[in-house]
């Protein structure tokens, strides 16, 4: 009875409570327009001035808060684009608020600069941000290529969907140096070694804002940050409510160059909803489809020279040993010269007809174009979602699911064929104002991902072999092999006088007979059945790496402000390679990497007119020694709105998973390895040594002994200016960097001899050709310059202009540095957010041109010409549905172009889009 009488006496009590909570909680409900357009205005902040209580308006501009704050009481309004505004509530009425537009440039808040909040003409370093508006508006068909406008970024085209983006040099697709983090977390496929923010990441709907962080940044985010650190932040669903649809449809190939004129499609949808003051939840998904451009590249190409390989002259009915550029299984290379001899009896005959038998015949199998091997059909698929809950006015919980599969194509040491890409990444995250906790994996699934090289070379194999050998590895030849075709037929031709290339040509259509034709179902089932093999029997990449990662940070500002602003992290990470031996050396079963950090950062306003802040960050991985990088910055207010900024960062790179771990022919009788030490033994390095193979092609002998590997680092130092010009109507920022590389990363060749004998003068063709990743000793420098100018115009105009130059000095000699920038880039825009009827029209127009330069990849080396493009796009506003329909093109002139050897050229793309609430 007693128990009873206790829990109707509880019950009674908390009921008690509940009433005189409600009792003393205050409502307000109200609806923000914009002062100009009186269009309804979503995602404006609503606080309680002095206190804790807060919400945002919903996609319709209405808003519902409750606090316990006694009226009167002050609401504060803000949003970007906006002016901040006070509201003095007497009473539980429903207000409307008139929001006034904002027309200054420069009032944007970015947080990645120093991981706080702060106004980005305030920024201590070289920053870019771009904000959802800024999508909308901008001439492009994914979201992901409005980095590309940004000061000072270069981007490698691998295709469609693949696009790697890095700033002040050193770019090649999937760059490593590069950071791309999507809502905190890393995006880099932890075992394919490529950030795939544009293939599985967040939709156009759901970017609320994306930061660029210009060159070194591995003081406050750790190792990668050599070049830049790009952060992509999703929207918060308390915040942007609604359903959402983004239809966009276009069409590709208009001049059919490369393929028939085919449809493009990307459609979006996001539903995002507050069920209460303390849970909300998103849900997004995106689609796109299209034919993909093509790697069309058929130059010939010297291969032989391996990292140091070029574009010379020849075609296949011109050079027997051909080799072009986006055509595989033709690097299949033998020389004939030995079988020519033993036909005829030593070779008196052949010199009798003026060949020197001591030169070699190489000759290569014939290939097959990119287009007849792969299958660049892009389709990708996206689906995320979050759950987020208040636990307390100040501290949110949030758990999201980001998950996203597609076919496209990527240029790394060959052109890989991505089908059936899988990739999920989850994330617990607490965030108060004054920590951050969070907890995600990385789940890559490679799928069917095949490398289109090797498996070119052994489809041939599959047809006809090109020589048969011995279980030793000796040739046995045989009458069915393809070069003994070869040979039979070029040497009956040229004894019968026929011109040498003609023979070439007549023993290469006798060795063919039985080619599988391309683009028959013959052809297609036997290529996908050795495409499906996975490496070294076949091309398939079984890599199923993982990723666990967690990290957090405090700000004790509030503590410590009389002293400085001081904030505190950390950060474990846990990678788990499996490839089951087809990409990594890991046969005998997975393998573990670890890494962890910390950093400090102190910001002191010293006197009125300046800011000082430094930092610093260790970091640790279990395969090499622990590095520092700290950083030190100095921000001088001039005038109002008109900032000078110093700064001396140092960021690192441990060598990357690949880079640590890699076993991977790729097809041209070089193996990719590693730099662990565990390759001495499995390759016996110590008791067959290594040679350094450029030397071996000059005609010199030069031992090599490799090297324990060690992290790359970089020091650089940055002056810069950002500041409101005439009023406000003009936003200038301007910088100049100088950096200097230290133990600077690459690759290098190396043989060794089959037999385990000493190797001659010459012989780079019977051993063993390895790509060492290795150190160099000398210190590679950078240094370049931005300048950006944005100038609002009367009447909703815009017009912008930036240029940037990145230059390289103090190479070693035969090192391959992959800079990969051109020395001079420019972007300009004009365009206008507001003009005709109602102010409801908008357009955009802008130019891109790039310098030529020399392109430095694993793929293939070569000349780039420059580059121009034109985009444009004009769109309609219906403010009753905040829905927009815009007319767009991506090269509007339709100029093909490649920012890389063998990478996809691009052309035209033509699209009409209609957006329902969008904001």
């Amino acid at each position: 009875m007693r128990k009873k009488i206790s829990y109707l006496l509880a019950l009674f009590l908390a009921t008690v409570c509940t009433i005189s909570a409600n009792a003393q909680s205050t409502i307000i409900i109200g609806k923000v327009e914009n002062s100009s357009s009186k269009e309804d205005v979503a995602a404006v902040s609503v606080t309680v001035k002095g206190g804790t209580d807060g919400t945002f308006t919903d996609d319709k501009g209405n808003f519902k808060l409750t606090t316990n704050q006694k009226l009167p009481l002050t609401l504060l309004f803000s949003s970007v684009g906006f002016e901040m505004q006070e509201v003095v509530v007497r009473s539980q009425q429903p207000i409307n608020v008139s929001f006034k537009p904002s027309n200054s440039l420069g009032q944007e808040v970015v947080v990645s600069a120093s991981r706080v909040p702060q106004k980005i003409l305030e920024s201590p370093v070289s920053i870019e941000r771009v904000s959802a508006a800024n999508i909308r508006n901008s001439p492009v068909s994914n979201f992901y290529d409005v980095v590309s406008t940004l000061k000072g970024v270069d981007i490698t085209t691998s295709s469609l969907t693949f696009k790697t983006p890095t700033t002040r040099g050193f770019n090649s697709s999937g760059n490593v140096r590069f950071n791309q983090l999507v809502d905190g977390m890393d995006n880099q496929a932890p075992g394919l070694n490529f950030s795939v923010g544009a293939i599985i990441g967040l939709s156009e709907l759901d970017v609320d804002n994306i930061e660029l962080l210009s060159g070194a940044s591995s003081a406050l985010y750790g190792s990668g940050g050599m070049n830049g650190t790009l952060l992509m932040n999703s929207k918060n669903p308390f915040k942007y409510q609604g359903l959402s649809f983004l239809v966009k449809t276009g069409i590709m190939h208009t001049d059919q160059k490369q393929r028939n004129v085919s449809p493009y499609y990307n459609w979006s949808v996001r539903w995002a909803k507050q069920v209460s003051d303390k849970f909300a939840f998103k849900i997004n998904t995106e689609l796109i489809q299209a034919k993909d451009w093509l790697g069309a590249d058929d130059r010939n190409y010297n291969r032989s020279a391996g990292y140091f390989g070029n574009v010379k002259p020849g075609t296949r009915s011109t050079d027997p040993n051909y080799d072009g550029v986006n055509v595989f299984g033709d690097e299949t290379s033998v020389d004939i010269m030995p079988f020519l001899k033993a036909f005829t009896g030593g070779g008196a005959v052949l010199t009798a007809l003026g060949y020197d038998i001591n030169k070699p015949i190489n000759v290569s199998r014939t290939g097959y174009y990119e287009k007849e091997v792969l299958n660049p059909n892009t389709l990708n698929f996206k689906l995320s979602g979050s759950l987020h809950y208040k636990i307390t006015p100040k501290v949110e919980a949030s758990l999201a699911a980001y998950w996203g599969t597609g076919n496209t194509v990527y240029t790394g040491a060959s052109r890989y064929n991505i089908r059936d890409f899988k990739m999920g990444q989850y994330k617990f995250e607490l965030n108060h104002k004054n920590w951050m906790l969070r907890a995600y994996t990385t789940q890559e699934n490679a799928g069917g991902t095949f490398n289109a090289t090797v498996t070119t070379q052994l489809f041939n194999e599959s047809w006809k072999t090109s020589v048969t050998r011995t279980a030793n590895g000796s040739p046995n030849p045989q009458p069915t092999d393809w070069y003994i075709q070869y040979v039979n037929k070029y040497l009956s031709d040229i004894l019968s006088f026929v011109p040498d290339m003609t023979a070439h040509n007549n023993a290469r259509g006798v060795a063919d007979v039985g080619r599988p034709t391309s683009g028959t179902a013959s052809f297609r089932s036997a290529f996908n059945a050795v495409a499906g093999k996975p490496v070294p029997k076949g091309g398939l990449l079984l890599d199923r790496t993982d990723l666990y990662n967690v990290e957090g940070n405090y700000d004790f500002s509030s503590v410590t402000s009389k002293v400085a602003d001081i904030m505190v992290g950390a950060s474990y990470k846990r990678y788990v390679l499996n490839s089951q031996g087809t990409l990594f050396a890991d046969t005998a079963g997975t393998i573990g990497i670890n890494e962890y950090g910390a950093y400090v950062q102190a910001i002191r306003q010293v006197v009125k007119n300046l800011k000082l802040a430094v930092s610093g960050r260790y970091d640790k991985n279990q395969n090499f020694d622990g590095r520092f990088t700290p950083r030190a910055t100095a921000v001088l207010t001039v005038a109002k709105d008109n900032n000078i900024r110093l700064s001396y960062q140092t960021a690192y790179r441990f060598p990357s998973n690949q880079m640590q771990w890699i076993n991977l022919p790729i097809g041209t009788d070089l193996q990719l390895i590693g730099g662990n030490k565990a390759f001495i033994d499995i390759y016996h390095f110590n008791t067959n040594p290594l040679y350094d193979y450029e030397a071996l092609r000059k005609g010199s002998i030069v031992p090599f002994t490799v090297k324990t590997l060690k992290p790359e680092s970089i020091s650089s130092f940055e002056l810069g200016y950002k500041g409101l010009l005439l009023d406000g109507k003009l936003l200038a920022d301007v910088y100049g960097y100088y950096g200097q590389y230290k133990d600077f990363l690459g690759r290098y060749i190396v043989v060794q001899n089959k037999t385990g004998a000493p190797i001659t003068v010459g012989d780079t063709t019977t051993g063993y050709k390895y790509s060492l990743p290795i150190n160099t000793s000398d210190k590679v420098k950078t240094y370049g310059y931005g300048i950006s100018i944005d100038y609002r115009l009367p009447k909703n105009f815009m017009i912008g202009v930036n240029v940037a130059s990145d230059n390289l000095k103090d190479v070693p000699a035969d090192f391959v540095a992959y800079f990969n920038a051109p020395k001079y880039k420019v972007n300009a825009s004009l365009g206008n957010t507001g003009f005709g009827y109602k102010n409801r029209m908008g357009f955009n127009v802008a130019y891109r041109w790039q310098d030529a330069f020399f392109y430095q990849g694993d793929f293939a080396n070569g000349n780039l010409p420059a580059v121009q493009t034109l985009d444009a796009q004009v769109s309609f506003k219906f403010p009753s549905t905040k829905s927009v329909l815009k007319l767009g093109a991506n090269n509007l002139l339709n100029q093909y172009y490649y920012n890389a050897i063998g990478n996809s050229q691009i052309g035209g793309l033509y699209y009409v889009s209609f957006g329902y609430n969008i904001y």
